[in-house]
C-alpha cells in the first residue's frame, strides 16, 4: 500500500470511527434519531473507480456517503476538491468534471429547493436571516453563509457525519459554535447542545429525499434555450445597460452551450460584446463564463432558467472575493413585440422636450408618438428614431401630472412602471448603507467596494420612508471619503484606502504599515460620501454617506467553488 492509500485510508477510519457512523451507507445514530432513508444508487464508471476505493459501494450501487446526499454544482466540487487536497486523490481535471455533472444530474437540487439559497451560488454580498431556527443559524453562521447550509440535502446520518467532519478538521468549531452555550460542563442537564438541536432542524427540514426533488428528477430534461434572449440588468458604478444574447448549442451535447452577448449602457453608452461558454446542471443551473476579449480573464456567470425556458436570472462576478459584477436578466425574444426597459426612469414634471429611448425586441420601425402611452399628463410629441430594437423619443410632461411609476405601452406590448413621474428630488441615498473592504496587494487579493448615489422622490404625501417613495435614478455625485470616529485621535482616513469619481473604493495593501501609529495593519472604519448638486435653479446641494468597514484579508477561507465550463 502506497503513501497516499494509507493517507487516504487513515483519513476515512478516523472520520468513522469520531462520528460512530455505520460501515454501510454513511448511516450514523440510533433509536428514534436512525435515519433508514435509502440512498440513491451510483453507476458513474468514474465515481467507482476514483471513489469507491474509500466510499464502499455494495451490490446495489449505494456508495458510502455519496448516495446519502443532493447538493448543487458548486458543492459536489468543493467536496472533489476537499478529496483531491485533503485525502490526495488523484482525479485528473476532466475526470472531475465529469463526476460533478453526473452528481448534479442525479443526486441534485430542484428549482424550488435551490431557489431560498441562490444567493449564496450567486455570490451576493446580502444580510440573510434564516428565521426557522435560531439555534441552528447561530451554529452554522458562525464559520459561513447559511446558504451554503440550505443548498444541501443530506440524512441524519450525513448531518451528523457532516458536523463530525466540522469538529476534526476545525477543532475550534466546537468553541466557537456547536458547543457554546449548550449545557453544563456534566453534560447533565437536559438541554441539548446547539450541535445535537441543529442536526435534528437540519434532518427535518433538509432530508434527503422530498417531493420537490421526485417531481422535478422524474421529468427532468436539457433545456431547449438556443436561440435570441434580450438581456437587461445593473451593474454598480455603471447602471442599467440592455442587450441581445444568442445561445448555440454546443456540437454533441445537450446541456453545454456557446453565447455571444452584445449589450449597452444607458449612461454613457458604451457598447460591450462578450463571448462565452456555458453548461445547464440539473435542467436549470447555468453556470458559464465569459470574455470580452481572449486576454480576458473573464466573468463566472451563475444564473437559473425557470420553468418553461422563457426567463433566466442571476449574477455575473469577478474579482478575489467575487465581489465585482452584474445582476442579469434573460428574456427569451419571439415572435411579438418586447419592451425591455429605458434609457433612463425618471421624467421630470412641468418639463418639455425630455430625450427618452424605448429598448426591447421586435419593436415597430414605423410607430406615431400617439401609439407610444405613458398615462395622463405625459405627451410623445414625436419620435425621432425607430429600429426593431430601440426606439428614441421627445417627451412633455405636464405641471400637474401626478408624480410616481407608470406602466409604458408600446404596441400591445408594456413594461410595469417603466417610467417615474417626479416634480423634484426629495433626496439621494448611497448604496449600499453599509460595505465591506478587506485590504491586500501583497500576500492575499483586495476586496473593492463599489458605491451608488441614486436619486428618491418622497412621492405624493412629500414624507420621507413612506411606502409612496420611489427611485428616479442615478446621480454623477462628487466622492469623497470622511472619518469615522471611534477612538481618540483616530487617523483610518489617512491610511485605508481611496475612492475613485466613480464610487469605486480601492483599499490600501494588507499587513503592518511601519508608518502608522503601533504598527498597525490599514484598516479602520470611515464615511464614505456623496455630493451632488441639483441642476434647479436655487437648488441647494444634497448630501448622502454609507459607512465603509476595511478589514484585513481572509487569511482562511474555505475553498471557493469555480464551477463553470
Amino acid at each position: 500500500m502506497n503513501a497516499g492509500r494509507e493517507m487516504r485510508f487513515a483519513i476515512a477510519a478516523v472520520t468513522l470511527v469520531a462520528s460512530g457512523a455505520l460501515a454501510q451507507g454513511g448511516r450514523a445514530g440510533s433509536g428514534a434519531s436512525r435515519d433508514t432513508t435509502r440512498g440513491f444508487p451510483i453507476n458513474d464508471q468514474n465515481i467507482i473507480a476514483n471513489c469507491t476505493e474509500c466510499h464502499v459501494r455494495d451490490s446495489s450501487g449505494i456508495v458510502q456517503r455519496l448516495s446519502f446526499m443532493r447538493k448543487t454544482p458548486e458543492g459536489w466540487e468543493t467536496s472533489i476538491r476537499r478529496m483531491a487536497t485533503l485525502n490526495k486523490v488523484p482525479l485528473k481535471p476532466e475526470v472531475a468534471r465529469a463526476i460533478v455533472r453526473y452528481l448534479s444530474k442525479n443526486q441534485g437540487l430542484a428549482p424550488a429547493e435551490a431557489q431560498a439559497g441562490r444567493f449564496d451560488a450567486e455570490r451576493r454580498m446580502i444580510s440573510y436571516r434564516y428565521t426557522s431556527d435560531a439555534t441552528t443559524e447561530r451554529v452554522c453562521r458562525s464559520c459561513h453563509s447559511m446558504g451554503r447550509v440550505i443548498l444541501q440535502r443530506r440524512t441524519r446520518g450525513e448531518w451528523e457525519l457532516l458536523v463530525a467532519t466540522h469538529r476534526g478538521l476545525y477543532p475550534d468549531a466546537d468553541f466557537q459554535a456547536f458547543r457554546r452555550g449548550g449545557p453544563s460542563p456534566a453534560d447533565s442537564a437536559p438541554v441539548p447542545h446547539p450541535m445535537d438541536a441543529a442536526i435534528s432542524h437540519l434532518a427535518r427540514v433538509f432530508p434527503l429525499r422530498t417531493p420537490e426533488w421526485t417531481a422535478w428528477s422524474a421529468s427532468m430534461r436539457a433545456p431547449n434555450i438556443e436561440g435570441a434572449w434580450f438581456v437587461s440588468g445593473t451593474e454598480p458604478g455603471r447602471g442599467p445597460f440592455f442587450g441581445r444574447t444568442v445561445i448555440t448549442k454546443t456540437a454533441g451535447s445537450d446541456d453545454e452551450f456557446t453565447t455571444r452577448t452584445t449589450y449597452r449602457y444607458a449612461k454613457d453608452g458604451k457598447a460591450v460584446t462578450r463571448t462565452g461558454k456555458s453548461i445547464v446542471y440539473t435542467g436549470f443551473q447555468w453556470r458559464g463564463r465569459s470574455m470580452e476579449s481572449p486576454a480576458d480573464s473573464g466573468m463566472r456567470e451563475v444564473m437559473s432558467i425557470e420553468p418553461g425556458w422563457q426567463e433566466m436570472s442571476g449574477r455575473w462576478f469577478t474579482g478575489g472575493y467575487d465581489e465585482i459584477g452584474m445582476d442579469v436578466s434573460f428574456s427569451r425574444v419571439t415572435g411579438g413585440v418586447m419592451v425591455g426597459g429605458v434609457s433612463h426612469r425618471g421624467l421630470k414634471s412641468n418639463t418639455k422636450d425630455q430625450d427618452l429611448t424605448i429598448v426591447g425586441a421586435n419593436l415597430p420601425t414605423q410607430v406615431a408618438a400617439g401609439a407610444i402611452d405613458f398615462g395622463p399628463g405625459v405627451r410623445v410629441t414625436r419620435v425621432t428614431r425607430a429600429t426593431a430594437d430601440s426606439i428614441t423619443l421627445k417627451i412633455d410632461v405636464d405641471s400637474g401630472a401626478a408624480v410616481g411609476p407608470r406602466d409604458l405601452f408600446v404596441a400591445g406590448a408594456s413594461r410595469r412602471g417603466g417610467v417615474a413621474v417626479y416634480d423634484k428630488v426629495s433626496r439621494i441615498k448611497v448604496t449600499p448603507l453599509a460595505g465591506l473592504a478587506r485590504t491586500g496587494g501583497v500576500g492575499f487579493p483586495k476586496q473593492f467596494q463599489q458605491f451608488d448615489a441614486i436619486a428618491w422622490s418622497n412621492g405624493a404625501d412629500n414624507k420621507p420612508d413612506t411606502d409612496d417613495d420611489f427611485e428616479i435614478g442615478l446621480v454623477d455625485a462628487a466622492w469623497s471619503v470622511e472619518e469615522y470616529g471611534v477612538t481618540y485621535a483616530d487617523d483610518d482616513v489617512k491610511f485605508v484606502g481611496k475612492i475613485d469619481t466613480h464610487g469605486l473604493f480601492t483599499p490600501s495593501v494588507d499587513g503592518p504599515n511601519p508608518l502608522r501609529s503601533g504598527n498597525r495593519n490599514n484598516i479602520g472604519d470611515v464615511w464614505v460620501v456623496a455630493a451632488w448638486q441639483p441642476a434647479d435653479k436655487g437648488a441647494r446641494p444634497m448630501r448622502a454617506r454609507a459607512q465603509l468597514i476595511v478589514t484585513v484579508p481572509l487569511y482562511v477561507r474555505f475553498v471557493s467553488a469555480r464551477t463553470a465550463p
